[in-house]
């Protein structure tokens, strides 16, 4: 198996590290590589660490000290600026963000002083660090950041988004999330900073806070709680498993054109309504005597502004880098439901943390 880092990447900063994909990145870097990894996050109220926590458990001391955290808000200029210098980082991998679009509809405000304000001064700072490393270390350095195909708007029924769809965000969510992707490719063409970015389709897996669809459905059903299937349930996301999406992440960090967007898809197209009769089949095999769990899924009001159907063409990071997920939707929401199932107490800890208990928001 080939190195996970290129040489000469020994310290390596993760934004949002805490959060769903970043933890799994944190977790993927310590199990794989020798790097010391500098995880910066707000500990906002999707932040958990506990899965680090075990993987550090079973890796031992070394993987402890290899692990950093820096609890710093990228809102704020001054302390974005200093973690950077402290981390000094070869490689920065930018995940931080405020990322449900129900939330976003409630509270804009937080989405645009997080992925906006906060990428442009994380961008501030990595200038700063990049123009001051001597000259060896100044020619490997990268800033990766990670986007969504949100930014791209609605598809009809055919077609799939590619890295040159125009952009059309429809949310408050993925408008931040536009205005975060401009800003970096903002950066590399007028100061030159080594920039590579990614958007990627829907991620499930484990470790998710439960406030996305698929917790959300397993978790009702195993409450035997109403299912809340948004409209007519016929809108489309192209899923993509999360530890598949850390594989392309890490190729177009280490080996992406610098300047060049990468999308990044799963294969995944299914309907909402799709999704949630899946789940319910797996739990029906799993919990015989709960069955059907299908008659807990109960229509609600759409969602402001639902956008109607996603899809990723990844024919650009398939060709030039190599990536293929390794997961089909059936095996990844397998696993997942499983990895729900066992981790219930995790799944109410972080909830009555965050003072979320299951219900909707988003309603405008």
């Amino acid at each position: 198996m080939p190195p996970l880092l290129s040489p000469g990447i020994n310290r390596v900063l993760v934004t949002g590290g805490a959060g769903f994909i970043g933890g799994a990145m944190v977790r993927r870097l310590l199990e794989q590589s020798g790097a010391t990894v500098f995880n910066l996050d707000k500990m906002g109220y999707a932040s958990d660490l506990a899965g680090i926590a075990r993987v550090v458990a079973g890796l031992g001391a070394e993987a402890s000290e290899r692990h950093q955290l820096l609890q710093v808000d990228l809102a704020d200029a001054e302390a974005t600026m200093a973690a950077v210098r402290k981390a000094d980082p070869d490689l920065v991998l930018h995940l931080a963000a405020e990322s449900h679009v129900d939330r976003s509809i409630d509270g804009p405000g937080a989405f645009i002083e997080s992925n906006v304000t906060g990428t442009f001064n994380l961008l501030q700072a990595v200038r700063s660090h990049w123009e001051a490393l001597p000259a060896e270390r100044q020619s490997g350095f990268r800033l990766h950041h990670i986007s969504t195909d949100e930014v791209f708007g609605s598809l009809g029924a055919r077609g799939r988004f590619s890295e040159t769809t125009p952009y059309d965000p429809r949310s408050p969510y993925s408008a931040s999330k536009a205005a975060s992707d401009h800003l970096v490719n903002a950066w590399h063409h007028t100061y030159g900073l080594p920039v590579v970015l990614t958007n990627c389709s829907n991620n499930y897996g484990p470790w998710q806070f439960p406030e996305k669809l698929i917790p959300v459905v397993i978790l009702k059903a195993v409450a035997a709680e109403p299912i809340p299937l948004y409209g007519d349930g016929a809108n489309v996301r192209d899923w993509l498993y999360v530890e598949d999406h850390v594989d392309a992440l890490l190729l177009a960090a280490t080996r992406g054109e610098l300047g060049r967007s990468y999308c990044v898809g799963g294969h995944g197209e299914r309907t909402n309504k799709e999704v949630v009769e899946a789940i319910c089949a797996q739990l029906d095999q799993r919990l015989p005597d709960r069955a059907p769990h299908a008659s807990l899924i109960t229509p609600v009001r759409d969602r402001p502004g639902h956008d109607r159907r996603y899809a990723i063409d990844p024919s650009r990071i398939s060709s030039e880098l190599g990536w293929q997920p390794s997961h089909n939707f059936e095996q990844g929401l397998a696993a997942t439901v499983d990895w729900y199932l066992a981790n219930l107490d995790w799944c109410a800890a972080v909830r009555q943390r965050a003072g979320y208990g299951g219900e909707r928001i988003g309603q405008g």
